[in-house]
């Protein structure tokens, strides 16, 4: 099998030299448009592809970007991934993605990783218990990096939610619809984002004066949803609005609901919270807390942009509000109606 092709193969089927062909792949020097045309037809023959190490070595830019996520099977990260390649893709970045599972000690290898075989920036969703360590590490190696969900308020730039706002939002909907036992369901570790999301909560059960309220954990897919949701109910039958997590949290719920013969919305009801594209095409549709996820990756991507473009500039943080999206899992309790 012959070796792959190199800017000498190129330059020996083109018939022009070695510094001829990088010119033409670079877009610099004067060359004309006859000779170009053959270098390129040269390295389209040979299916030669650049070295991106070797040209950042030279010009001292890389254009990778690591995005580290700590749930790459959560469809709310899939949907912010995509928003986050779609632009980055049209600057010029190439974005590779890995999945810590929330386990600091992998995702200490991964970083270590991409420091040794070296990225232009960092997106980064800092897992649970990340150490000290991990934040020198990436200040040492100064690596442009945006936080992303969990706020490490350690001078790096940071994306969020503005997360206590919304469930608070979401809560004050359900007791505006007459629903005095509300419950709280999603989540198991007491992570940054959830502490908000459940203060929101407890802060508007306070202010109508409906109790502590009641936190059911459950893992953020749709079977943990359904089975946590079937417990609560045995656990306390007289909930009848319950605010989740996420909506992958919520969408499960919906088919425990449907499982004990109850329809979401009529005898119970269900918020969530991302506005996944699965959210609108449930059944039925959710009611959820709209973060317009794909829409949110490119925000997260244009911030490390500004970063990568201006390093000294002060850390910047920018957080996002939800918005309420009624569809057809909440509607006046039937207790007070």
């Amino acid at each position: 099998m012959a070796g792959k092709p190199t800017l000498a193969t190129v330059a020996k089927e083109a018939g022009v030299s070695v510094p001829t062909v990088s010119q033409v792949l670079r877009g610099t020097g004067r060359i004309s448009d006859k000779t170009r045309d053959k270098v390129l037809e040269a390295a389209k023959k040979l299916r030669y592809v650049p070295d991106s190490r070797a040209a950042a070595m030279r010009s001292g830019e890389n254009r990778e970007i690591g995005f580290v996520i700590n749930q790459l099977a959560n469809p709310f990260n899939a949907e912010v991934i995509s928003g986050v390649v779609d632009l980055l893709e049209t600057e010029g970045f190439m974005v590779s993605v890995l999945d810590t599972r929330d386990d600091a000690a992998r995702q200490g290898r991964q970083l270590e990783a991409f420091i040794r075989h070296g990225r232009g920036g960092l997106l980064w969703v800092p897992a649970t218990e990340t150490p000290d360590e991990t934040f020198d590490l990436l200040t040492t190696h100064q690596i442009p990096t945006v936080t992303f969900l969990r706020n490490a308020c350690r001078g790096f730039d940071h994306v969020g939610i503005r997360n206590a706002e919304a469930t608070l939002i979401a809560t004050d909907h359900l007791v505006s619809l007459g629903h005095r036992h509300i419950a709280y369901l999603g989540g198991t570790d007491m992570t940054i984002v959830r502490r908000q999301r459940v203060d929101g909560y407890e802060q508007t059960l306070a202010r109508h004066g409906l109790g502590p309220g009641i936190l059911w954990p459950s893992g953020d897919n749709k079977l943990a949803g359904l089975e946590a949701m079937l417990d609560l109910h045995r656990t306390h039958p007289k909930v009848t609005g319950v605010v989740c997590n996420g909506d992958m949290v919520a969408l499960g719920a919906c088919l425990g609901l449907a499982r004990l013969g109850l329809r979401p919305g009529r005898d119970i009801s269900i918020i969530g919270f991302d506005d996944i594209q699965d959210a609108a095409v449930g059944t039925p549709p959710l009611t959820t807390m709209a973060v317009s996820p794909h829409s949110l990756g490119g925000k997260l991507a244009r911030v490390l942009l500004d970063r990568i473009a201006e390093p000294d500039a002060p850390p910047r943080s920018l957080e996002v509000s939800a918005e309420l999206v009624m569809r057809d899992t909440t509607a006046k309790c039937r207790e007070t109606a």
